[in-house]
C-alpha cells in the first residue's frame, strides 16, 4: 500500500515542479512557428525551421540580472554542455552603453579560467545572420531584470533537426570579456536538446522519468523497507511463538530493501552522467556511503557465527552498528533527495513524513511495552530469589515425588 500511495502522489500532478509555460511565437520583428520556455533563468526560445533549405530562424528571449552584465544563447554542435558552445552574447558596450551582440567559442580553457573569454567568429556552426535588441525597442535601457531579444539565422545540415541549446546570464563583462556567471544549480542546468520538428525537450523529459524512477525506488527502499526491517528484528525475535520466522522475514525485507535501494543508486550514477552540470554533492556523498555500509551489511551473513562462538558477540556489535547507521544515513538521504528534486513542499514529503512518523510511533510503542515486560520479569525474579514466589515447576515436582 505505501508502494501504490508513493507512485500516485508522485505521478499526481501537484508532485511535478510548478514552472512557467509562457513562450511567445510574435516579436517586433518577426513571427515565428514554435516556441517553448527553457527550464532555467526564466529564458525562452522561439523558432521557424525551414526544411528545403535547410535553415533555422530563432529568437532567445534572456534576462540580464545586472545593469553591466552579460545574457549569452549558443549552440554546442556535439552535446548539451557548456564546454564547445558556439555561442552570441549581447551586453552594454564599456563605452557607448549601447547594447552589443558578438559571438564567441566556450572551449575547455573558459571553464578553467586561465585567459579572459574573447570574442571570435564561430567554427563548426553556419551562422547567416544575428542581431540583438532590449524588450521595448530603441528607448528601452539595460538593467536588472530588463529583457533582451537575441536573434540568429543558421545554416543547418541535412535532415538535422536537434540542436543541443546552452543559456546563461552574468553579472559582469570586463571590456569585452564576459566573466563567469553564478554557479548555482540551475545556472549549471542551462542546457537542452530540442526536437526542432516537435518542440520537445526529450533530454529533459527523459530525466525527468529517471529522476521519478530513482526517487521512489531510494524512498522506499532506504526510507521505508529497512526500517520496518530493523522494527521487526528488535522486537519480533522476543516472540517465542514465532520461533526463527522473525530472522527470515528480517533477512528478506532487508536484502530486497539493499536490492531496490541498489538499483535506485545506480539510476542516480546515470542521472549523474546525464547532468554533468548539476552536482548534488551531499546527496551524492550519503548515498557512496549508505551502499558501502548495505555491502558490508549483506556480506555479514556469509560470515554469521553460530550463537555458541566466542566471536558473536562481536559479530552483533557490529551488525548492529553498521545496520542503524546505514538505516539513518538512507533516510537522512530521502530527505536530500527531496531536495534535490525540488519537492521539499510537495504532497510525497508530507506522504513519507507521515509514515517516517507512524513507523516511530510504533517503535516508542514497542519499546515502552519492552521496557514493561523486561521490568515485570526482573522484579518477578527478584521475588523468586527472595522466596516470596514459589516455582509452580518445581511445587509439582515435589508433590508427585512425595
Amino acid at each position: 500500500m505505501i508502494l501504490i500511495l508513493l507512485f500516485s502522489l508522485v505521478f499526481s500532478p501537484q508532485f511535478r515542479p510548478v514552472t512557467s509555460s509562457h513562450c511567445t511565437t510574435i516579436t517586433s520583428t518577426k513571427n515565428f512557428e514554435k516556441c517553448m520556455t527553457l527550464p532555467t533563468q526564466q529564458a525562452s526560445l522561439a523558432w521557424t525551421y525551414h526544411a528545403h533549405n535547410p535553415t533555422l530562424d530563432l529568437v532567445f528571449f534572456g534576462n540580464f540580472i545586472s545593469p553591466s552584465g552579460w545574457v549569452g544563447w549558443g549552440i554546442n554542435p556535439t552535446t548539451a554542455e557548456m564546454t564547445g558552445t558556439r555561442t552570441l552574447i549581447a551586453f552594454p558596450d564599456p563605452n557607448t552603453g549601447q547594447l552589443v551582440l558578438l559571438p564567441y567559442i566556450l572551449d575547455p580553457t573558459v571553464k578553467l579560467q586561465k585567459a579572459p573569454l574573447l570574442s571570435r567568429p564561430l567554427d563548426h556552426i553556419h551562422l547567416l545572420t544575428s542581431s540583438a535588441k532590449m524588450y521595448g525597442g530603441k528607448l528601452a535601457t539595460i538593467h536588472d531584470g530588463a529583457q533582451v531579444e537575441i536573434y540568429a539565422t543558421i545554416k543547418l545540415s541535412p535532415n538535422k533537426t536537434k540542436i543541443h541549446v546552452v543559456w546563461n546570464r552574468g553579472v559582469y563583462v570586463q571590456g569585452y570579456s564576459p566573466t563567469i556567471h553564478p554557479t548555482t544549480i540551475n545556472d549549471l542546468s542551462s542546457a537542452t536538446t530540442i526536437d526542432l520538428l516537435s518542440g520537445v525537450a526529450r533530454h529533459e523529459s527523459d530525466l525527468k522519468t529517471l529522476k521519478i524512477v530513482h526517487g521512489v525506488m531510494n524512498g522506499i527502499s532506504w526510507g521505508v523497507m529497512l526500517p520496518i526491517g530493523i522494527i521487526m528484528s528488535r522486537y519480533l525475535r522476543h516472540i517465542e511463538a514465532l520461533g526463527p520466522t522473525w530472522f527470515y522475514v528480517h533477512a528478506g525485507m532487508q536484502l530486497t530493501g539493499f536490492f531496490l535501494g541498489t538499483i535506485g543508486f545506480a539510476i542516480g550514477l546515470k542521472l549523474g552522467e546525464l547532468s554533468p552540470g548539476k552536482v548534488y554533492g551531499l546527496h551524492r556523498k550519503l548515498g557512496f556511503i549508505a551502499v558501502c555500509l548495505g555491502s558490508l551489511q549483506t556480506l555479514a551473513l556469509l560470515f554469521r557465527p553460530k550463537t555458541t562462538n566466542k566471536y558473536r558477540k562481536y559479530w552483533k556489535s557490529y551488525h548492529h552498528f553498521v545496520g542503524y547507521a546505514c538505516v539513518v544515513l538512507g533516510v537522512v538521504n530521502v530527505f536530500q533527495g527531496f531536495e534535490a528534486m525540488e519537492a521539499s513542499r510537495s504532497y510525497v514529503k508530507l506522504a513519507y513524513c507521515l509514515c517516517l512518523s507512524t513507523l516511530i510511533g510504533i517503535c516508542i510503542a514497542l519499546e515502552v511495552n519492552s521496557w514493561v515486560v523486561f521490568c515485570r520479569r526482573a522484579e518477578e525474579e527478584k521475588l523468586k530469589r527472595d522466596g516470596v514466589i514459589t516455582n509452580p515447576s518445581s511445587e509439582k515436582a515435589s508433590g508427585s515425588f512425595n
